[in-house]
């Protein structure tokens, strides 16, 4: 094998061409660190988390696509993927999973924190199991919301000012609907391509009620997060009142589930997430200030 004519492939497969995936991972990671720092965390921390957040997202990528490797070739904006495409061998993904894996557990280790190590096994396993979930649960989007708000107590730990169970559970119940939702847009561009080979989703789930559900959902998101956040003040208020209007937006490119707008909707999220941080991180610089 020809480890420098392999290296583009591998970074498509890690999916680094289109970084949307690092984004939506990053931004409940980084309100959980802002939170749980009541400002700007550690350096060391916000590093580790952030590098830490970039290797489980590319190593969700592969894993995914070795799952889904005989599924991919029969969808259109699948099909000229890595492994679909004959480009990476399995053998060569499940390495280079292993090797994300090692390279974030490694990174995590440096934090020396005991508790934090010990809730990035269970990160492992989610980003592990959850591709072949669209095999066995009408709705994995539920499991990925899950995996993608495993970095929120662990934020919360490494921080070290404590676990408020209340707050943390809060954060990742608005980050799990928030997923849903925007899982589901993302969902609703290859329904047709699902329904044909028996993939399950929440697009497939919730049918005909698809927009009124993500649309409850994305207020459940906003109504959890206001709660978590009913100390702060007017910064983080405002920044909530531009995610709800970024999220009538996304619900305004659905309305007619055409699949090119359902994925504009989806990739608009990186706003959303965007708008709920910069809100908590200009709070709270106005409260240390003041």
């Amino acid at each position: 094998m020809n480890l420098a004519r392999q290296l583009p492939h591998y970074w498509r497969l890690m999916r680094f061409h289109r970084p949307i995936g690092i984004w939506l991972l990053l931004w409940p990671t980084l309100w959980a660190l802002w939170f749980a720092a009541d400002g700007p965390p550690p350096l060391q921390v916000f590093i580790v988390f952030v590098l830490g957040t970039v290797l489980m997202r590319a190593a969700g990528c592969v894993i995914n696509d070795l799952a889904d490797r005989d599924f991919d070739p029969h969808v259109a904006r699948t099909r000229d993927r890595p492994i679909a495409a004959g480009l990476v061998q399995p053998r060569e993904a499940l390495v280079l999973f292993g090797v994300l894996c090692i390279a974030a557990f490694a990174l995590t280790a440096s934090l020396q924190n005991g508790r934090v190590l010990l809730l990035s096994l269970p990160a492992v396993l989610l980003a592990s199991i959850y591709p072949f979930t669209k095999r066995w649960i009408s709705m994995p989007q539920a499991v990925l919301g899950l995996a993608f708000s495993w970095g929120i107590p662990m934020a919360f730990a490494a921080v070290g000012n404590g676990m408020p169970w209340s707050a943390v559970t809060m954060l990742m119940a608005a980050n799990v609907c928030w997923v849903v939702a925007y899982d589901t847009f993302y969902a609703m561009t290859d329904r047709e391509d699902d329904l044909k080979i028996g993939v399950n989703s929440s697009a497939i789930l919730f049918g005909r009620f698809d927009r009124a559900i993500t649309a409850a959902l994305q207020l459940a998101t906003l109504a959890l997060l206001a709660t978590v956040g009913r100390h702060l003040g007017v910064a983080w208020h405002a920044g909530l009142v531009v995610a709800a209007m970024l999220a009538l937006h996304q619900q305004w490119l659905v309305r007619a589930r055409q699949p090119q707008a359902c994925f504009r909707a989806f990739l608009a999220n990186h706003y959303f997430g965007a708008a709920v941080f910069l809100g908590l991180a200009v709070d709270r610089m106005l409260a240390a200030g003041g």
